[in-house]
Formats: structure tokens, C-alpha cells, sequence
């Protein structure tokens, strides 16, 4: 069954040429969980894990640690694999860290990222606007399934410039935690859309100046609305 591609980089892999399929097997779990076909409390066997990735029962089975390790998956014997709740601490701790890295990283962005990288985001989202805005343009379902691997990819980006290998590891494994919450609670509709954009553009706009206060303002603004709809609450559009 083929599945979509992550967009999050992975920076500790193993590399570019990594083809283990134990790899592909972890690589297509994550996926499973960033896309909610993997959902919070669900049991599911591993020959079922099996048939979901495509891959073998060896690689399977050798992948599962690495995701219990994470906290991702946990194996009751003689039952299954179970997916973790989304209870209100695998929530907030999720997002905590989150709040730890991107906003702690703030200060050094400004001076590493690429300036011509951050124009581009700030263009893609001013068209981003445009296209969601257009009456014309009819059904937005595949944009903003574009839009959602954009999004996670960009943060992505922002943390893999710190080029530390060890952050962009934490943050990738809680980036999937996030992911998993937000696909049972939050569903990607233009309106969403076009809030997270606003919201973007905000911190990218003072990003792109070197402004590191106005930009940590309103990156803390962006992840606290993330952590509300994350936990059932309404933010204001």
C-alpha cells in the first residue's frame, strides 16, 4: 500500500544511502503516525503492521523498539501494539519540548538561517493566500494536504539549521508526538489554513529582518494556538 512521503527531514538515519529495511519499516511507521492511520490508543498486531507498511515481519519487529524507546508505541503482551493516548501530559510534554527547541533556537536562527531560504517561505505563503482566497479555485483538498507537509517541513528546516543532530533528533521524535495529536483533534480546512499562514508570516516577516524578540512573540503566539486545539480548546481565526 503506498503511503505519502514524510516531510519532515530525518537527520539521524544513518545518512542519505540508508536502505536497511529495518529503516524503511521505521520510516513507514512514522508515517502511519504522522497521518493518523496510526491512532492514539489503538492495538494493532505486528502482521498487521506488516500488511499497513509493506514491509517484512523481521523488519517490523526490529523496528518496534526504537519506537518504544521513543515512547511512540508500547507492546502489551500477548495483545498487541498499542499507540499512546492522547492524554493531557503526552500533550503538554509534547509540546513543551517543542516550545524548548524552537524558541531557544530563536537567537541563533537569526544569524545562521539562510536569508534567500526565508524569503522563499515568506513568497510561498503570500501565494499560499492567494490561492486559498480564490473563489475559482475549487476544491482545495489536495493544496492543503500540500500545504500540512510544507508546514512540517519548514519547522523542520528551522531546527536542522542548528545543525545539531541531537536536537533535530528530540525534536523529529516530538514533532510526531504533535502530529498525532493534531490529526485526531485539529482537521486542515481553509480556514485553518489560513490562520497558520498569517501566523507564519508573523515570525518569518521579523525572521527574515534578524528581528529575534519580535520573532520569538510570535512563534510563542503560533505554538500556544497549536497546543489549544491540541488539547480540544477553539482559537480565534
Amino acid at each position: 500500500m503506498a503511503l505519502p512521503p514524510t516531510a519532515l527531514r530525518r537527520a539521524t538515519t544513518g545518512g542519505a544511502g540508508e536502505t536497511s529495511l529495518r529503516q524503511q519499516a521505521y520510516d513507514r511507521i512514522e508515517d502511519l503516525l504522522n497521518w493518523g492511520r496510526l491512532r492514539p490508543g489503538q492495538i494493532i498486531s505486528q502482521r498487521e503492521l506488516v500488511e499497513l507498511t509493506g514491509g517484512t515481519l523481521g523488519s517490523v519487529r526490529e523496528a518496534i523498539p526504537r519506537f518504544e524507546a521513543e515512547g511512540l508505541l508500547q507492546t502489551l503482551p500477548q495483545r498487541g501494539i498499542m499507540v499512546p493516548s492522547l492524554d493531557v501530559s503526552f500533550v503538554r510534554e509534547a509540546y513543551q519540548m517543542r516550545r524548548l527547541i524552537e524558541l531557544g533556537m530563536v537567537p541563533d536562527l537569526c544569524e545562521r538561517l539562510d536569508r534567500a531560504t526565508v524569503t522563499g517561505w515568506i513568497r510561498w505563503h503570500e501565494a499560499a493566500q492567494d490561492r486559498l482566497t480564490d473563489e475559482s479555485a475549487g476544491d482545495q483538498a489536495e493544496f492543503l494536504r500540500d500545504f500540512q507537509l510544507f508546514d512540517w517541513d519548514m519547522h523542520g528546516q528551522m531546527v536542522e539549521a542548528m545543525d545539531n543532530k541531537l536536537i533535530s533528533n528530540v525534536y523529529r521524535v516530538t514533532a510526531i508526538k504533535i502530529r498525532m495529536a493534531a490529526q485526531s483533534r485539529v482537521r486542515v480546512t481553509r480556514q485553518n489554513a489560513t490562520r497558520v499562514i498569517r501566523e507564519h508570516l508573523d515570525f518569518l516577516r521579523p525572521l527574515l529582518e534578524g528581528r529575534a524578540e519580535a520573532v520569538t512573540a510570535a512563534l510563542s503566539f503560533h505554538i500556544n494556538q497549536s497546543l489549544t486545539l491540541a488539547l480540544g480548546g477553539s482559537v480565534r481565526g
